[in-house]
């Protein structure tokens, strides 16, 4: 499959701060890429000088063929970019803002205005279409931000956070139009979130910490990696249960009369609920989600105040 995005050694400092350290990574052709990483991680710096607005100290970059610091302007043209603060005129509306941004790449009257009807139908805009962007609900303005991102054809698609403020239905709705865009077009997605279960989907992630790449691989060669299965059941004798543990040499702790027993795999709880099935009263298997992937490798918790930004 043909590399539409190749980042080989870059690097990029700010002072005395090394921002992002020899990183190297590659974007396939049509994927679902999600790039993640805490603050200050260098996320941010490298999707930067991704999308020419920041020049690297070293490294190249090549976005479908075009290098970075060379061919900037063809670059532009192949990059759209929703990004996390929209920047559509509020008091103007949606099609007025299309009708703006359509005529920043020299198309024709006729061009501009099949370019419009396109991303409408794409993202669906049709019921709001006539009203000023600052009076649309968040989902609906995100809509728009990813209607006029995509009004010039890009091959690639930069998602900054497109979720972030949205409600459960609305965040829900807008990944229901990336789907189906990327189902129909087969246009490469680049994202970035702090939803960790939003990277679940994606076809490659990659992982950022201190401005080096700590972890990247699928979701499912990442989980099988990073995993941690867990069983956890109740006792009608607690005391009994903890010293045949003990005496069979299980790793176990006890919360709140719930006894955890870590696993390598989820199967592996099978022999252990055979073998004590005397004792235990309830019990769940609990397979490692993308969140618990992604505390691990980053060694803490992900909070609000301590996401990806």
């Amino acid at each position: 499959m043909k590399k539409i995005i190749e980042v080989d050694s870059l690097s990029k400092s700010f002072g005395k701060v090394r921002a992002v350290n020899n990183v190297s990574f590659y974007v396939e052709e049509g994927t679902l890429f999600s790039f993640l990483g805490t603050n200050g991680a260098g996320k941010s710096t490298t999707i930067s000088i991704l999308l020419t607005l920041l020049q690297q100290d070293k490294g190249n970059v090549k976005v479908n063929g075009y290098t970075v610091g060379k061919e900037d302007h063809a670059i532009r043209k192949e990059i759209g970019v929703v990004f996390q603060d929209s920047v559509m005129d509020a008091l103007l509306t949606v099609e007025e803002n299309l009708q703006i941004r359509s005529s920043f790449y020299g198309l024709s009257k006729k061009e501009r205005a099949k370019a419009i009807e396109r991303v409408v139908a794409i993202a669906d805009l049709n019921l709001f279409l006539k009203r000023p962007y600052g009076k649309l609900s968040g989902g609906e303005r995100r809509r728009a931000d990813i209607a006029r991102a995509l009004i010039h054809n890009p091959s690639i698609l930069v998602l900054d956070e497109p979720t972030t403020g949205l409600d459960s239905q609305s965040r829900k709705n807008i990944w229901e139009t990336i789907i189906q865009l990327q189902n129909e077009t087969k246009m490469t997605v680049f994202l970035t979130t702090h939803y960790i279960e939003e990277a679940a989907g994606s076809d490659y992630v990659v992982v950022m910490k201190e401005g080096r790449i700590i972890a990247k691989g699928t979701p499912e060669q990442l989980k099988n990696t990073y995993s941690s299965h867990k069983l956890t059941c109740t006792s009608n004798d607690e005391e009994a249960m903890s010293e045949r543990l003990r005496i069979e040499k299980y790793d176990f702790k006890v919360e709140k009369s719930l006894f955890h027993i870590p696993l390598e795999e989820t199967t592996d709880a099978i022999p252990i609920l055979i073998a004590f099935t005397d004792l235990i009263t309830s019990f769940e298997v609990r397979k490692s989600s993308l969140d618990d992937v992604f505390i691990t490798i980053n060694g803490k918790a992900v909070t609000s105040d301590d996401g990806i930004h």
